[in-house]
């Protein structure tokens, strides 16, 4: 999306709900939670931000990154979101999710990880930003996830006029050969943390099917690689946020623990849908 979006013209401004040591490293806090990521931030054994930084220099990018606290509840994370609005006169913001726990809206037999999900669809919600849209791709990649829910989710959501279409993600289309290059860069950085779900969509783009295993991180579980996975889907924010279910519970919160706690007791108060597979043969 960076790619394109740069292609044709646009500013592009990345940010990511990380999972880096940020307060060890050397990256400016900005804002509250917020850090800019630049080249003089530290070479961490996990630093993805700061990986995805050097590739893009290596193309001629000059990317404004900046990697936000995983710790930050509701209420400060779209505070952050709205000082990296402010500071790059933004007017679009588009969340991005590996996997479509995004999509769960917290009724469902398994949501993966949905939480921090939830946390950022909710934040992201709250700002003023004019035009505002949800990306997945990897369908298929999170295995404690209900499908048959996730696709009967994107069913309301079309029928609710929230779905905007979706894409293949090919290696002969420029953003797809990219994206291949720059899962083979990140596995050289991450040589202890390689991503199961960028390698998993890499592999799909590349054609592998089954039970394949791109890193060793996957080692004795069972995959299901699949051109499925290769898949990007598009949403209108909004459609997605006023379905989660629990979002009024979570949305003045300001650590991620509270929202972690309010989903719980969502799920202990209220009843599930049942389990149900993809009923295909």
């Amino acid at each position: 999306l960076y790619l394109y979006l740069r292609s044709v013209g646009k500013k592009v401004v990345l940010a990511n709900l990380s999972f880096t040591a940020l307060p060890f490293s050397e990256s400016e806090e900005v804002f509250s939670g917020t850090y800019r990521v630049t080249d003089a931030s530290a070479d961490l054994p996990y630093f993805p931000e700061k990986y995805i930084l050097d590739w893009l220099r290596s193309r001629n990018e000059e990317p404004d990154i900046y990697a936000l606290s995983n710790s930050m509840g509701v209420l400060p994370l779209s505070q952050a979101y709205a000082y990296i609005v402010e500071q790059h006169e933004i007017d679009t913001l588009v969340l991005v999710d590996g996997g479509t726990d995004s999509l769960m809206f917290g009724d469902e037999p398994k949501v993966g990880t949905i939480v921090e999900d939830a946390c950022s669809i909710v934040a992201a919600g709250r700002t003023s930003v004019e035009n505002r849209f949800l990306a997945a791709i990897g369908f298929g990649v999170e295995h404690d996830l209900n499908h048959h829910a996730c696709l009967e989710n994107i069913s309301a959501l079309i029928k609710d006029n929230q779905y905007l279409g979706a894409l293949s993600l090919t290696s002969d289309m420029m953003e797809g050969r990219a994206y291949l290059e720059l899962v083979d860069y990140l596995n050289t950085r991450m040589t202890l943390h390689e991503s199961i779900v960028t390698n998993s969509i890499a592999s799909a783009i590349r054609g592998e099917f089954g039970d394949f295993h791109p890193t060793r991180r996957t080692k004795n579980s069972v995959q299901f690689i699949n051109p499925l996975m290769s898949l990007f889907w598009f949403f209108r924010l909004e459609g997605v946020s006023s379905r989660i279910r629990f979002s009024t519970k979570i949305q003045d919160t300001m650590t991620m623990d509270e929202v972690a706690k309010a989903f719980q007791m969502y799920r202990i108060m209220n009843t599930r849908r049942a389990h149900q597979n993809i009923p295909l043969k």
